[in-house]
């Protein structure tokens, strides 16, 4: 084979992985959707679309944060224990309201997200020890504060979980108006900015005079703000506090959104749209198993093949 034929193919295939990580999680979520049409029993019904938009928002939040300390060339495997110590202060500070309890609960992330955060700022450990030792601690800490589950009868949290404007519930309407808010952080303030330098390059950002750590805390506190959020949104939904197993296995959910959306692990890029495409893909990906009578842990095998999928595109184009 001549080097013109040899460049010829080298470069379709180029083309074809630069696609795949672009629009491959819009393919999947498309096919899916054909599928479930096809094969799935009542999948086209309002209530459905509805259910399946109310189990993805927590998901979706989770992955917004998940995003930004990915942009950041980290991680944060913290989040699902920050779900559940969420749930657990809810339930503690409820009698003092409904409102007051959620922002106890919210500042429970914010001190999870510091903790994270200066662990891999000022210390220098890497993100991933940093945020499994979190991931230990704060699932530890949300059973001593609450050991099992406990029913949550409030009228606020009621309408928080069931409620909605125009049949488009609450939880859906946060979850979009926080993944907008998000991308115009990412896109369009001088933190978004200052994060995908760092992303890019930590070195280089130093030399450049920006505020590293400032902005590495930051993302994590985000990232703990947003797992708290999600986890007050789910306990609204299910009027039960259960730190025992809300937000087991959120992080791989949260990385496969965000990994699958196009998001290289390597840092420096966020893609927002990507994000909510990819929460909507495993939201997806989970209804169709389960309509189909397979066990959940085919959802976890299916999620991890999705993930080497995705990484493979993303690490054969960067050798280009």
């Amino acid at each position: 084979m001549s080097e013109l034929s040899l460049g010829r193919v080298a470069g379709d295939r180029d083309r074809l992985l630069r696609l795949l990580q672009e629009y491959g999680v819009y393919a999947g979520v498309a096919v899916l959707l054909l599928a479930n049409l096809a094969f799935t029993p009542h999948f086209l019904s309002a209530e459905n679309f509805r259910t399946q938009a109310v189990q993805v928002a927590p998901v979706l939040i989770v992955a917004l944060g998940m995003a930004l300390a990915i942009g950041s060339e980290g991680v944060d495997l913290s989040v699902g224990a920050v779900m559940a110590l969420s749930t657990s202060v809810l339930s503690l500070y409820l009698g003092y309201g409904p409102w007051f309890a959620a922002l106890v609960a919210l500042l429970g992330g914010v001190l999870v997200g510091v903790a994270n955060g200066a662990l891999v700022a000022f210390v220098g450990v890497q993100p991933i020890v940093a945020t499994l030792a979190l991931m230990v601690a704060g699932r530890g800490l949300a059973l001593v504060l609450l050991p099992q589950l406990k029913d949550v009868r409030d009228p606020g949290m009621a309408a928080l979980g069931s409620g909605d404007v125009l049949g488009v519930p609450y939880l859906v309407l946060i979850a979009a108006a926080l993944a907008l808010v998000v991308a115009f952080v990412v896109r369009r303030t001088t933190f978004g900015r200052q994060l995908l330098a760092i992303g890019d390059s930590r070195p280089a950002a130093r030399l450049a005079g920006l505020p590293v750590r400032r902005v590495l805390i930051l993302v994590y506190v985000c990232s703990g703000v947003l797992a708290a959020i999600a986890g007050v949104l789910a306990t609204a939904r299910l009027t039960a506090s259960d730190p025992t197993s809300l937000g087991n296995l959120m992080e791989l959910s949260a990385i496969t959104a965000v990994v699958v959306g196009g998001t290289p692990l390597s840092g420096g890029r966020i893609r927002i749209g990507g994000t909510v495409a990819g929460a909507v893909l495993i939201q997806l990906l989970t209804t169709t198993l389960i309509k189909h009578d397979l066990p959940p842990s085919w959802t976890q095998i299916a999620q991890a093949v999705v993930i080497v999928l995705a990484v493979y595109a993303a690490r054969e184009r960067g050798k280009r």
